[in-house]
């Protein structure tokens, strides 16, 4: 309802544009043979035996988004959405066409991409702030919202290649989303993370809306699409082949992937029967369903670990019972018992499989006082 009331008081032609995409035109050089190693790239470069062919991922793309629109970007897989939304941001510059923006951009896109595996999740913060245009002072102002948001507790101080990659998904959504921003760019991550972290997500981001804050909003879900956006225009090879408002364009969208066009084929489909069908689709759910129960033990744990004395030390020693069960070292029920008595160990205790040296510790305290010290 509020965007039609902004247009029926202001006609396009009177509202300010933040986005002006001409004649964009993205083309990408693809290695025609794969090349293994720099040795032997280099020796096809001397002998002119690179060849490339030219793959166009957007093809004359041409639209405005207005002040205050949500304009939703549909399209199949590999219609060219990411790659649009790359270069609206500007990872990628145009091969032809000019792109207009005005305003504070907040994308995104790939949650964590920006991340240093071997920092903490604190140097993380400032390194991926950074990479995001935020100044050191912004980022020492809200630090401890991000923290917060994040609900990493003691592991914000555990380097960021031990973290989960829901972990790495909370942490980059609670630094993106640290600015106030005047336009925002989403590409799929309201669907990343647990049951949880996606409500509370899709809450920071309605709360954006509220503000009048325009958006670009990437999703295979037509129903998210149309509870947040007012437009859409709907890509295909990477052409625009329809733009509109929401409603229309997502039924020419329902339309190519729910019946799409038949395609001329020489290959002989073999249709599988009804029981076969119903024990596939049963397999399936049951393979889904073990990934998410092992993700939602893997999140529990990592959540009791962070609520102990001395978490950090007492994560790497879990570490080290991981890899070993990974490893088939040791069998499922003797990794659960060696957790369940590493969560109350004395990790000081020479006597204890767990025992960690002293040096451990202050080593790592003289490292965060270096650290300090360089800040």
């Amino acid at each position: 309802m509020d965007e039609i009331k902004v247009d029926d008081i202001q006609t396009e032609e009177e509202r300010e544009t933040v986005i002006k995409v001409e004649h964009v035109t993205m083309r990408f050089s693809l290695n025609k043979e794969k090349v293994d190693n720099l040795k032997e790239y280099i020796i096809r470069l001397i002998k002119g035996k690179i060849e490339y062919k030219k793959f166009v991922a957007l093809d004359d793309i041409n639209f405005e988004i207005y002040k205050g629109d949500r304009l939703a970007i549909l399209g199949l897989n590999g219609a060219g959405k990411s790659t649009l939304l790359k270069t609206i941001v500007g990872v990628y510059k145009p091969t032809e066409g000019n792109i207009y923006k005005t305003g504070v951009i907040a994308p995104l896109l790939e949650l964590g991409a920006g991340f240093d595996p071997n920092y903490t999740g604190r140097e993380n913060i400032y390194l991926y702030g950074a990479i995001l245009g935020y100044s050191r002072d912004y980022i020492d102002a809200k630090l401890d919202e991000i923290i917060e948001f994040s609900e990493l507790g003691h592991f914000i101080e555990i380097p960021v290649k031990n973290y989960s990659s829901g972990m790495r998904s909370r942490l980059g959504f609670s630094i993106a989303t640290a600015v106030d921003p005047d336009i925002l760019i989403l590409d799929e991550v309201l669907s990343v993370g647990d049951a949880k972290f996606r409500k509370k997500s899709l809450a920071k981001v309605k709360s954006m809306f509220d503000r009048g804050v325009t958006v670009l909003f990437v999703s295979h879900s037509i129903d998210q699409v149309k509870a947040i956006c007012n437009k859409a225009i709907l890509l295909e090879h990477g052409k625009i082949i329809a733009q509109g408002d929401v409603e229309t364009v997502a039924e020419v969208y329902e339309e190519k992937t729910i019946r799409p066009k038949a395609q001329v084929t020489q290959s002989v489909v073999v249709p599988i029967t009804a029981d076969e069908e119903k024990e596939e689709k049963k397999a399936n759910a049951e393979a889904k369903k073990a990934i998410e129960k092992e993700k939602a033990e893997e999140e529990k744990i990592l959540e009791e670990i962070s609520k102990t004395p001395e978490a950090e030390l007492r994560y790497g020693v879990y570490l080290r019972i991981k890899k070993r069960y990974n490893d088939d070292e040791i069998t499922k029920e003797e990794f659960e018992d060696k957790y369940k008595r590493l969560i109350t160990a004395n990790l000081h205790d020479e006597e204890s499989e767990f025992f960690v040296p002293e040096t451990v510790g202050k080593l790592e305290e003289a490292m965060q006082k270096h650290n300090n010290s360089e800040n």
